[in-house]
């Protein structure tokens, strides 16, 4: 080979990136011997506010901050803008390569840094005549309180119609369900949050269904979500409502959206100035599918005191939207279906202010004269067609005790105290593990209810498969006093409800706390129950397949499953039409793929016992 051709290899990877620095670097301040002024700096500034406003609007379409002096997000985007315009007037200045262009750049940015140090000085007085050190008794009447009377306002709550499922739970039977529709399989999830409402008189929670991934979302992003999940907290059933066949559009603004058609992107845009709370995914008596936004206000200085003016009703199906007034929603019959317009943390954080502040900052710090706080963790309560928050009231040191408790409710912020004092949730929940331990089962967040007045936690026992084992009610006077019922001994749902309650009925008796209670007064007939469950509001119209008995043979929908372990031999129980079928997994593998919600064909024994053996089980 010629060696002419070889290209010349003599050179210094050091000078050449020394080189390169030199290009590139900003000049130092004692390098100026004078500042000159660009040429054309009109034109300059105007590119600069261009690149400015470009970049501002992607960071705007990024942060989508309320043009509202109460947001912190909007200074900060104020701050980001200024420092976008320096930046860019720096570069089309050429101040990284003309040394005296950047002193230039330096004196001309004098006016956006003042603008910032304006704009931080208006965010640190606003947030110092907000503070609770100056504005205690302001943060002390953030919420109202009344006293509430246990007798009368928990007379209506009957245990056997209080939600028997949390929301883990509820969460967990949704994606089951979803699981068991081929239709969806495989492009949508059931979204993790889910809203608490009541849906004619009933307790349910609905989610709303999120793609898979991204792919899932430009495949199927055009038509919407085709559906969402119903699950009724009583009986624990589920039904996917199919919007394209019940609406003939599916909902196409949705917290999983991407882009324009993303929920809170399209809020913004519609009301650029409101402060928004976190959307809700409601239904109304139709069940038509809504969002239910709280337009916020701060009350107390620039940034505190943090309050529900007003409610955005947004189509989740076109996205059109209508503000109502807060006394609005309080007042007018025809909005009485939305249930959630205050969060529960915004309640109990109101809450907290009242019980800390009521007498002054500093006795909240040093004395602590009548101090109390919410205890942790809360619940929902249905009552009067409205959803309630329900928490205990305890002592800001965290004494193993309340004193009694709050309900707020979530619609109207109207919130009562009782003064019934008792054992914390967490000690009623341990109370009611403690009863079951030899299972391993643990106690969903308690539900204060009145048993012949007596005020009592009502939980669900649940096992490491995240289903309903039984159910447990303790006393909130004395948490030693409980009453468990178990499905696998009582073979049914509505059976270990009144176990549960018979055996409490005992305890109190014991306890001499209730020797007048009669159990009849108090026991719902399981037949009552058994109905009430099997003729839930919430299924979808036409999608009940009316079970038919054909000799030793009957096909129905599986409307609950169940399973034991029975002397090492696993057994599914399937309910249709109230009876229950069981089979040996041994003898219908099959059965392990069956879903509540499924049409199957038994073949039975003849019995006329709730529980009848079958012999085979098919889809």
């Amino acid at each position: 080979m010629d060696n002419n051709q070889i290209p010349n290899m003599d050179y210094n990877a050091d000078e050449v990136i020394n080189e390169f620095k030199e290009k590139i670097k900003w000049p130092k301040g004692e390098e100026v011997e004078a500042v000159v002024k660009p040429d054309k700096v009109p034109l300059r500034v105007l590119i600069s506010l261009l690149i400015t406003l470009v970049g501002g609007g992607i960071a705007y379409y990024m942060m989508l901050p309320a043009l509202n002096i109460h947001d912190t997000q909007f200074y900060l985007f104020i701050v980001l803008l200024v420092a976008i315009f320096i930046a860019s007037f720096a570069f089309v200045c050429k101040a990284n390569k003309k040394v005296e262009r950047k002193e230039y750049v330096k004196k001309k940015s004098l006016v956006p840094l003042i603008i910032v140090g304006v704009v931080l000085a208006v965010m640190a007085v606003g947030w110092l005549t907000g503070i609770t050190l100056f504005r205690a008794g302001s943060y002390s009447q953030l919420m109202t309180i009344e006293d509430g009377n246990f007798e009368t306002d928990f007379e209506s709550i009957s245990y056997d119609k209080v939600p028997r499922v949390d929301a883990e739970r509820a969460y967990t039977l949704a994606d089951q369900q979803l699981g068991s529709l081929s239709e969806y399989k495989s492009q949508y999830v059931v979204s993790a949050n889910s809203t608490q409402i009541n849906y004619k008189n009933t307790p349910v929670r609905v989610s709303y269904l999120e793609y898979a991934d991204v792919f899932k979302w430009v495949n199927n992003t055009k038509n919407g979500l085709p559906a969402y999940m119903i699950t009724d907290l009583v009986t624990q059933k589920v039904t996917a409502i199919n919007c394209v066949e019940q609406f003939g559009e599916g909902i196409k603004y949705s917290p999983t959206e991407l882009f324009n058609e993303k929920l809170i992107r399209h809020l913004r845009f519609q009301y650029p100035t409101m402060l928004l709370d976190t959307p809700n995914f409601e239904i109304d008596d139709d069940q038509h599918p809504y969002w239910i936004t709280a337009a916020l206000d701060k009350t107390i200085g620039l940034f505190g005191g943090t309050d529900v003016k007003g409610v955005i009703i947004t189509d989740a199906l076109n996205g059109e939207s209508q503000y109502y007034d807060i006394e609005q929603v309080r007042t007018d019959a025809s909005l009485n279906w939305i249930d959630v317009v205050y969060s529960e943390s915004l309640l109990i954080e109101q809450y907290n202010y009242y019980g800390k502040l009521q007498n002054g900052f500093w006795n909240s710090i040093i004395f602590q004269n009548d101090v109390n706080v919410a205890s942790v963790g809360s619940g929902n309560i249905a009552m009067n067609d409205d959803v309630w928050v329900y928490t205990g009231v305890t002592s800001s040191e965290s004494d193993a005790s309340n004193f009694g408790f709050i309900l707020c409710n979530q619609r109207t912020k109207e919130t009562k105290y009782y003064q019934n004092a008792g054992a914390m949730e967490s000690a009623a929940q341990k109370s009611a593990a403690d009863a079951v331990q030899n299972y391993g089962y643990s106690a969903t967040f308690p539900i204060l209810l009145g048993i012949d007045d007596n005020p009592t936690y009502f939980m669900s026992l649940y096992g490491a498969s995240n289903t309903v084992k039984g159910y447990a009610f303790v006393s909130l006077e004395d948490k030693t006093v409980v009453g468990t019922g178990l499905l696998d001994v009582a073979k049914s749902d509505a059976r270990a409800l009144n176990s549960a309650l018979e055996s409490y009925i005992d305890a109190l008796k014991e306890k001499g706390v209730a020797d007048d209670v009669d159990k009849n007064d108090v026991i719902v007939d399981t037949d009552k129950i058994d109905s009430a469950d099997n003729n839930s509001d919430t299924q979808t119209p036409g999608k009940e397949p009316a079970p038919s008995a054909d000799g030793n043979k009957v096909t129905g929908e599986v409307t609950d499953i169940k399973s034991s372990v029975n002397d090492g031999n696993t057994v599914y129980y399937l309910q249709i039409d109230g009876k229950y079928y069981y089979i040996k997994v041994t003898d219908a593998m099959e059965v392990l793929l069956i879903n509540k919600g499924d049409t199957v064909t038994v073949e039975f024994e003849k019995s006329d016992d709730t529980f009848i053996p079958a012999k085979s089980v098919t889809r």
